[in-house]
């Protein structure tokens, strides 16, 4: 089914002068710092545009919002959604207001900035709170239901945190002689109700993208309902769709580090190697893997626009970073070797050989308790899921299941699987030298895995075995690459 969203995306080319770059919490939250980096740097007059900035909320603004990304500890949404007549929810919003306002003082110097941005922190605020009091009044009638409007609160709350940063980015910026343009995704107020491609057309209408620097919120309110599909990975997608519609030449995701060939912190910042070009085929695996470039479905409709995507980093201005793009590879090698604790969900039934609907049912399940499936095997009687979730909620699909099959014998174990990501890896003996590296390394894999795609291999190792591991396949696969190849040959 095709959307009015994509038939926009379709229609508009990436013939523009302008880059799309996308900045996460963490960066954000050290503006003061990006001014000397990215925002302005020893870029002078025209130099300072032609690019639009997406942003998200300051690091744990959206935990404070919401509910903890990890720890699950609630935030004003969680409160609000248990409240029933209880009103804790305020309390919470509260200190997010003091969150808020604190941010406008560490990054604002200017008396007037901040008194400015304090105003806006307080209508927002307050717009919320009498929002949602007038929700939990209306619901407290049988004939209206709280559940029916918990997603349409849940985007409401967290557009406060992205409209909260791009706000006061702005004003930064006009302080420091930019032009700067607030550019609100999120619907406030606003009695339109239009699809994704029509809110972000409509919002750069009248955009100069020559003279304005446009800073855009990470959230944007619309028909499709970002969250409903991507929760919090939504910014990503908000960004991608802005690159298409736009038509940038180029689309930027500025991290705190640089995509390099392993976690440097585990085996060291000497022996890892900085990416210098990859593709989306590659990144796809890598957001698999909890080692997120970009939201594959932001990939996705970046790849389709013909936008190739830079991953860079905020601190390092005169570094190019990591561009992926479409292109194959000029040289076959393995480039990232990564892990990801996961729990190996097993369903052993004797009768399943030969009969069809078993692997559907687990899929339904796996699906309606939201939970990630990384990786999969399968034979005559046995399906295995490698999961990434919560415990809770995969315990819940472990009774699903077992209701369903009762006569079926269901295990969990806590595992991790370790991959060796590259592009062409078919023919570099990546399985083999793996194999060896880590029986010399004293590991014994649980499971391997290649599919005919030549781009990861993955082996399935005790969670305690992992970075010993990771630091194993990289000596071999990367550090040693040359040697490794020969001895394959050999």
């Amino acid at each position: 089914m095709t959307t009015d969203t994509d038939k926009t995306m379709t229609e508009e080319k990436p013939n523009g002068n302008h880059t799309v770059e996308k900045i996460g919490g963490t960066s954000i939250s050290r503006s003061r710092e990006l001014l000397d980096s990215i925002f302005i740097g020893d870029r002078e007059g025209e130099a300072l545009y032609n690019r639009v900035f997406v942003v998200s909320a300051y690091a744990g603004m959206t935990n404070a919002l919401l509910e903890h990304k990890k720890t699950d500890e609630p935030g004003v949404y969680a409160l609000f959604s248990n409240a029933d007549n209880d009103h804790g929810w305020m309390d919470a919003l509260g200190r997010v207001s003091i969150m808020m306002r604190d941010m406008n003082a560490e990054i604002l110097d200017d008396g007037g900035d901040r008194r400015v941005a304090d105003d806006f922190v307080r209508e927002r605020i307050e717009g919320a709170r009498t929002c949602l009091l007038d929700l939990q009044r209306l619901c407290s009638y049988g004939h209206f239901r709280l559940e029916e409007h918990m997603l349409t609160t849940r985007e409401l709350l967290s557009g406060l945190g992205e409209a909260h940063s791009a706000f006061v980015t702005t004003l930064l910026l006009r302080r420091h002689g930019v032009n700067a343009r607030f550019v609100d995704l999120t619907g406030w107020r606003d009695e339109n109700h239009p699809d994704l491609g029509q809110r972000i057309s409509d919002a750069f209408a009248e955009v100069d993208f020559a003279r304005e620097l446009p800073i855009v919120t990470g959230y944007a309110q619309c028909m499709e309902g970002l969250m409903r599909e991507f929760d919090r990975g939504y910014s990503e997608v908000t960004f991608a769709h802005t690159a298409a519609i736009t038509g940038a030449r180029e689309a930027v995701i500025h991290k705190e580090f640089h995509l390099s060939s392993a976690d440097p912190k585990l085996v060291g910042v000497d022996a890892v190697q900085k990416i210098g070009r990859t593709n989306y085929d590659v990144a796809d695996q890598l957001s698999n893997m909890g080692m997120e470039a970009i939201h594959p479905k932001a990939a996705k409709t970046l790849r389709q626009a013909g936008i190739p995507l830079r991953v860079a980093n905020a601190f390092e201005p005169h570094d190019p970073g990591t561009l992926i793009d479409a292109e194959p590879a000029s040289e076959p090698r393995v480039e990232i070797i990564t892990g990801l604790p996961v729990i190996a969900l097993e369903v052993f039934e004797q009768d399943m050989v030969g009969v069809k609907g078993y692997d559907a049912t687990i899929l339904e399940a796996l699906t309606r308790h939201k939970v990630w499936i990384v990786a999969k095997t399968s034979n005559a009687n046995t399906i295995t899921h490698y999961l990434e979730g919560s415990l809770k909620a995969i315990r819940r699909v472990e009774r699903d299941i077992a209701k369903v099959y009762p006569s079926a014998q269901i295990k969990m174990r806590k595992v991790a699987i370790v991959s060796a990501i590259g592009r062409e890896l078919r023919g570099l003996d990546v399985m083999l030298n793996s194999l060896v590296a880590l029986k010399e390394a004293g590991i014994e894999p649980l499971g391997a895995h290649e599919t005919g795609r030549g781009v990861d291999v993955q082996f399935v190792v005790d969670q305690e075995s992992m970075n010993a591991a990771v630091k194993s396949l990289h000596s071999v696969l990367i550090e040693r690459a040359g040697e490794v190849e020969l001895k394959a040959v050999a």
